[in-house]
């Protein structure tokens, strides 16, 4: 996956809007169709846990084919790409121990991947508003600069892919 800019307004407008359309849809669905379950098969103990939990993930289930269906579309395009993004960075974080282990040994690939991971933290955060780790991914990047330099090598996130991390 490639970074690109996005939109931090368009980003956060659209992200927004999806949840509450998320929440609201959830709540009145899984109200529905419980109500409903309730209305067709009563029970004399009073106990509907049953229908209602069954309600709830009819619901939930319904919303995640929803989204999925619609993740391709142009108002979704920000969104997904930050979904996409954060699965990537999770992927990277999985193996951060190995990779960073190999990046001091001079690993091209496990240095691409760690530029990769600190761009696009930087990115995800700065979408967030979330400048409070701002300062220690600074550290880090200083850090791998310096690998980079004591290798004789220019990196770039977007030579990144994801079978590089198969090595580690």
């Amino acid at each position: 996956m490639r970074l690109h800019d996005i939109n931090k307004v368009l980003y956060r407008k659209r992200l927004n809007r999806i949840i509450v359309a998320c929440i609201i849809a959830l709540a009145a669905g899984s109200l529905a169709i419980s109500q409903l379950l309730i209305l067709l098969f009563p029970d004399e103990s009073g106990s509907h846990f049953h229908w209602n939990f069954i309600g709830v993930l009819v619901t939930a289930i319904s919303i995640g084919l929803l989204l999925n269906k619609y993740r391709y579309s142009e108002f979704m395009t920000e969104v997904v790409y930050v979904w996409e993004l954060k699965k990537a960075l999770n992927k990277i974080n999985r193996k951060m121990p190995q990779i960073k282990l190999a990046a001091q040994q001079g690993n091209v690939d496990a240095l691409i991947t760690l530029q990769y991971c600190y761009a696009g933290s930087r990115q995800l955060w700065q979408l967030d508003d979330n400048t409070i780790t701002m300062e220690e991914l600074a550290i880090h990047q200083a850090e791998l600069d310096g690998l980079a330099t004591q290798y004789n090598l220019r990196l770039n996130a977007n030579d990144y892919n994801e079978g590089m991390l198969k090595k580690f």
